[in-house]
């Protein structure tokens, strides 16, 4: 037989709350206007950056993709179009080091100025499953201090949680499965007890690649082929531990 749901698996940003475009762009964009870069995100921007996890990987990606100017940078020239010279390269990845640490700066100072509320239903499943005791864990590529900035903002959840896998504790981020893979040896449980909640195909295919069943509550859209199911949002597809029991059934 196969074994009852014993936990569930959670993203953060863009499940727990929308914090992408109203948190992590507006970071993002201070950090830049503090570096006097010239470079800013709009909504349409960043949500195709958003294809690409981790905050420096997702400026790196950037940086590339602008065939980043001299004159932007004294001594970083572009050879072709797809590629930097070494010293540039190293130049590049002490900055975005530099533009890490600003933008989670800011992005500290924007939950504090603004809160950004749990997303429709999140806060309700979180605490009926810790009701009828669930394991619950954290899985995102986001950084601890990111997650930090969050949650202390939503005290009444902070002890839903047995564990944290964050940025810094895998060696690869989402697409690939190892922050699943090890949430569930942090568990001691098998794939088939637990279900991924996630909002994008990367954190999709990773779940799915740690043979995780997938929820995925965001609108339905191209990548998203393989989820368990696809709701709006938790309360929009009235989305309880009994529904949930059906897809590990």
């Amino acid at each position: 037989m196969m074994p009852r749901l014993q936990a569930l698996l959670w993203d953060v940003d863009g499940t727990l709350a929308d914090t992408e475009q109203n948190g992590h762009r507006l970071a993002f964009n201070a950090a830049f206007a503090e570096a006097q870069l010239a470079w800013h995100w709009n909504n349409s921007t960043y949500s195709d950056l958003l294809a690409v996890t981790g905050g420096i990987e997702r400026m790196r990606a950037w940086a590339k993709q602008q065939q980043i100017k001299s004159n932007q940078f004294k001594s970083i020239q572009t050879k072709s179009k797809n590629q930097i010279d070494p010293l540039a390269e190293s130049e590049l990845e002490e900055l975005l080091i530099r533009l890490q640490a600003s933008k989670q700066k800011h992005y500290r100072r924007i939950l504090k100025e603004q809160l950004l509320p749990l997303r429709p239903g999140v806060e309700r499943l979180l605490l009926e499953a810790r009701a009828a005791g669930l394991c619950q864990v954290l899985v995102t590529s986001s950084g601890r201090n990111s997650v930090e900035a969050l949650l202390q903002h939503h005290p009444q959840i902070n002890n839903c949680w047995q564990h944290w896998i964050c940025a810094e504790d895998v060696q690869t981020k989402k697409p690939h499965p190892e922050a699943y893979v090890l949430a569930l040896k942090k568990l001691g449980l098998p794939a088939a007890a637990a279900i991924a909640i996630e909002d994008s195909a990367q954190g999709l295919a990773a779940a799915r690649g740690a043979g995780l069943k997938v929820l995925i509550t965001a609108k339905a859209k191209p990548g998203l082929e393989g989820a368990a199911a696809i709701v709006d949002d938790l309360d929009a597809g009235a989305i309880n531990l009994a529904k949930l029991q059906q897809f590990v059934d």
